[in-house]
């Protein structure tokens, strides 16, 4: 479905029981909403799977950048009000869980818990996002392709239809919407925030994950008092398709143990 949104109008796949706990997934920079097809397959039922591609990715409008996170917090907010959602169980992947971290700050008492999956509090250097916006608004994705999927995927992934997928993703991202959003990593710095927040909450990560390592998700676990840190073996930086059934099982476990 389509919903207009404070300025743009976003994509949403839905999936579940309008009448069920709701979970909002939030992707990953250069995917959509797809990246998380497994996880809403798995877990729709128990829950309604809120899936937004956010602004200048998958079918949502495009907007011209420098983006920053807490608008797209603003955006994933609004979502959640046009559905008429009072609280959910937040989760994000990547620029995902900087978002997610970023609306849990902004509106505690709309999130239920947080979900985050290879992200960290912040996701440095900055030149190297400045770097990237400017090369994609200069030469198109494409000219990324192959440096950006290596560190998606383990080498033992890169030749499977599912990395396949997800270079169709990255390669249709219009690359403003895709510079918009990495100008907004480049300027993130949740440390204080997120410091702040008290609530349930599930960090996991890739063991081969050179994007947000391993020890960023330690210190991002080790800032939410509380928080489990789960981490995914044979998985690098987007394990929603490559451990797919082992990220499910974490986050059907984190979900089941907390009161609805």
């Amino acid at each position: 479905m389509f919903l207009r949104c404070r300025d743009l109008t976003l994509h949403v796949a839905i999936d579940g029981p309008a009448g069920a706990p709701p979970l909002l997934l939030l992707h990953s920079l250069g995917t959509e909403a797809r990246v998380w097809q497994p996880q809403a397959e798995a877990l729709a039922g128990p829950f309604r799977v809120i899936r937004p591609d956010l602004r200048g990715h998958g079918l949502s409008a495009v907007t011209k950048g420098p983006g920053s996170i807490a608008a797209l917090a603003q955006d994933a907010l609004a979502v959640l009000d046009a559905l008429g959602i009072a609280r959910a169980h937040v989760g994000g992947l990547s620029i995902g869980g900087l978002v997610a971290q970023a609306l849990a700050a902004a509106a505690p008492g709309r999130v239920t818990s947080l979900i985050l999956a290879d992200t960290a509090m912040a996701i440095p250097p900055p030149a190297l996002w400045h770097e990237r916006a400017a090369l994609v608004r200069a030469r198109g994705m494409a000219v990324i392709e192959e440096a950006v999927v290596a560190r998606w995927v383990t080498p033992a992934a890169l030749t499977t239809p599912e990395t396949d997928g997800l270079r169709r993703m990255l390669l249709r991202t219009d690359p403003e919407g895709y510079a918009a959003a990495a100008e907004a990593i480049a300027a993130a710095d949740l440390a204080a925030d997120t410091a702040r927040l008290r609530l349930p909450a599930l960090v996991l990560v890739g063991d081969g994950d050179l994007a947000t390592p391993p020890a960023a998700a330690a210190a991002l676990a080790a800032a939410i008092p509380g928080a489990r840190l789960v981490t995914l073996e044979h998985a690098a930086h987007i394990p929603t398709f490559e451990q797919a059934a082992a990220m499910t099982a974490a986050m059907h476990r984190f979900l089941k143990e907390l009161p609805q």
